[in-house]
């Protein structure tokens, strides 16, 4: 294994004192000289050691896959002293060296070798990777995979394309126009056909705007959630708008549908009632109920049209499919009632407090049974994982929401003890994400469904997200099944988002290099949830690091200004975690309403950066702003 990480967190070791002798004393510069020597053989030995798998990768990719090896041997050891004692004399580190690593050392060696009055040969020009060439490589290897970027900015702009873009070529344009360069598909929604429109809405929108925008396609993976859930009740809730001190501003409107009647286009919520009753209903006539609480409640009739009638009320109501509504008849004396129909049944869930205990079953559950609140049970959508979850490891549910553990375990069934939730407790429905941080999952890496979508991704995508891939072998499987359906020029994206594919990052890198051309996501919502919130910024730092090294542009994706795409406003927390964006090749954005704003928004602030940073390293631009005309 090259991983040269701990999975769990450390102490940090305390950095060496620095000698007290002058910097320029020899026998402190002959002592780095013996550590950097010892560095040196460490990388050779190590690409000796891997020199079969360094064998099999794509010839373009062989010089990368080199620098790998070479920055994964430098950084098994600690090399804070060094560090600390190589800036003292005011030498250039071996902190930015990621991309040209061998090369690197070799610098500092000729420099120390000069201090010190030996002769020195400088190796630079003869290793294929340099301070030059392996930024290029890097610059390369995106251009390859991702397309070009826009003047200006050093980081292209990803957008998960909706349902509508199949369809709607006026929103395709707009993204492409607002500064889309790369879209994405995601195969977990949709079908084919879709997929195809999609593809080719942005091939013409590119090149009606006279750009180059790649097509990426996502494949589902063997995403494990929760299963489906009986229906809950059946309740509409109308609630009138308020202001801050509780007084309703605004009344809450109602729409009464005869039967077999479809509701207008954009409308109120709607109750279905009978045709006969509907009739007598005049506007300004009041409709009197008690509602599901047995609160006494009245809505005014507003309007009457050729879909029905319109009322209106003033006081939150809730009404079932038990709830009578009564009306007065001619001169008052008779009451009609009737039972509104049409309303549908909320979601079920699962209300679960720390303490709780909730069955995880490998068998679905019988939906025309109520759920049970005494003794929750939910299924689980891949049942084969239930047997391979061992007792005492951890569960996370709804994207780490809700915290568990397993306290007895089965073949067919888990029980669960929540140990994490809100102290109201936490609702769990069906489709929510179910993550085993703890457990070495045996799943396969593309699923039937994926293995069929790949037709269509050879056929209409640049390039290919792996979902949840965990070890080197998952991403042989996809280079095969590409090659077998003629995709073989497709890209691969590792989609990084479990702490198992992160542990393996380097060995899914060199499997991956066997193709021409490859990428990294680091996936921050799934990866957050199984490495532990307090650990992302380290855990997405070090995925940075090691793609740097192996020349592979990566994909810094999950909730990037997710408020403004859903919102249209920004959060602060947004803006600095998007301005972090410029230390990948690309940024992703997830789809909302507000998406063309927030794509001209991301571009703003990548071009703002570009000037202040690239990778790890400042470029010292001017700042003006505390110049002397500032």
């Amino acid at each position: 294994m090259l991983t040269t990480r701990s999975t769990r967190s450390s102490v940090a070791a305390p950095v060496e004192a620095l000698p007290v002798s002058p910097p320029w004393d020899r026998s402190v510069c002959l002592a780095l000289i013996e550590q950097l020597w010892a560095l040196r053989a460490a990388m050779q030995q190590s690409e000796q050691r891997y020199a079969d798998a360094i064998a099999h990768v794509h010839p373009q990719q062989r010089e990368s896959a080199r620098n790998l090896v070479h920055f994964l041997a430098l950084r098994a050891t600690d090399l804070r002293a060094l560090q600390n004692r190589l800036a003292w004399l005011g030498l250039s580190s071996l902190g930015r060296a990621e991309s040209h690593v061998l090369a690197n050392v070799d610098k500092v060696l000729g420099i120390l070798h000069r201090l010190t009055g030996q002769a020195w040969q400088d190796r630079s020009p003869e290793e294929p990777v340099g301070s030059v060439s392996g930024p290029a490589l890097l610059a390369s290897h995106a251009q390859t995979l991702l397309g070009s970027v826009a003047r200006d900015r050093n980081v292209r702009i990803m957008v998960t394309l909706p349902s509508e873009a199949a369809t709607d070529a006026a929103l395709v344009r707009s993204l492409v126009e607002a500064g889309m360069d790369v879209a994405r598909i995601n195969c977990a929604h949709d079908q084919a056909s879709d997929w195809t429109a999609m593809a080719k809405r942005v091939r013409r929108a590119a090149k009606a705007a006279q750009r180059e925008v790649k097509v990426l396609m996502d494949l589902g993976g063997p995403k494990i959630r929760t299963g489906p859930l009986p229906d809950g009740p059946a309740v509409l809730k109308l609630r009138p708008m308020r202001d801050e001190h509780g007084f309703a501003t605004e009344s809450w409107r109602l729409r009464l549908l005869p039967a077999d009647t479809p509701a207008p286009v954009g409308t109120d919520p709607c109750i279905v009632v009978d045709g006969d009753w509907l009739a007598l209903l005049r506007v300004g006539q009041q409709i009197h109920l008690r509602d599901a609480r047995s609160k006494k409640r009245r809505m005014l009739v507003v309007k009457m049209d050729a879909h029905g009638a319109v009322a209106e009320g003033l006081e939150t109501c809730y009404i079932t499919p038990e709830t009578p509504l009564s009306l007065k008849g001619p001169n008052e004396r008779r009451v009609y009632s009737i039972y509104p129909g049409g309303i549908a049944p909320l979601p079920a869930a699962v209300r679960l407090h720390r303490g709780d205990r909730l069955t995880l079953s490998a068998e679905p559950l019988d939906l025309t049974l109520p759920l049970d609140p005494q003794h929750p049970r939910v299924a689980c959508t891949l049942p084969q994982v239930i047997g391979q979850i061992r007792t005492g490891e951890r569960v996370w549910l709804d994207d780490g929401r809700i915290g568990a553990v397993v306290r007895k375990a089965s073949r067919l069934q888990l029980e669960l003890e929540i140990v994490q939730a809100r102290d109201g407790g936490e609702k769990l429905s069906a489709d929510k994400g179910i993550n085993f941080p703890d457990s070495t999952l045996d799943l396969p890496a593309l699923t039937d469904k994926d293995l069929q979508d790949l037709q269509t991704v050879a056929k209409v995508a640049d390039m290919v997200g792996l979902s949840f891939v965990q070890q080197p072998q998952d991403v042989r499987q996809l280079l095969n099944a590409l090659q077998f359906a003629n995709g073989k020029t497709v890209g691969v994206v590792l989609k990084i988002e479990t702490l198992r594919g992160f542990e393996n990052l380097p060995e899914l890198m060199l499997a991956a290099m066997a193709g021409a051309s490859a990428g990294v996501m680091i996936a921050r919502g799934d990866l957050a949830v199984e490495c532990g919130f307090e650990r992302m910024a380290e855990v997405q730092e070090e995925i940075l690091w090691c793609s740097e090294a192996a020349h592979m542009p990566v994909i810094w994706a999950t909730q990037v200004l997710e408020s403004q795409a859903r919102t249209g406003v920004p959060s602060r927390a947004e803006i600095s975690d998007a301005s972090m964006g410029v230390r990948a090749e690309c940024v992703m954005l997830n789809k909302g309403p507000y998406i063309v704003e927030a794509i001209r928004t991301l571009d703003n602030i990548l071009r703002r950066m570009a000037g202040h940073q690239t990778k790890k390293t400042p470029l010292l631009r001017a700042l003006r702003a505390w110049g002397p005309s500032g």
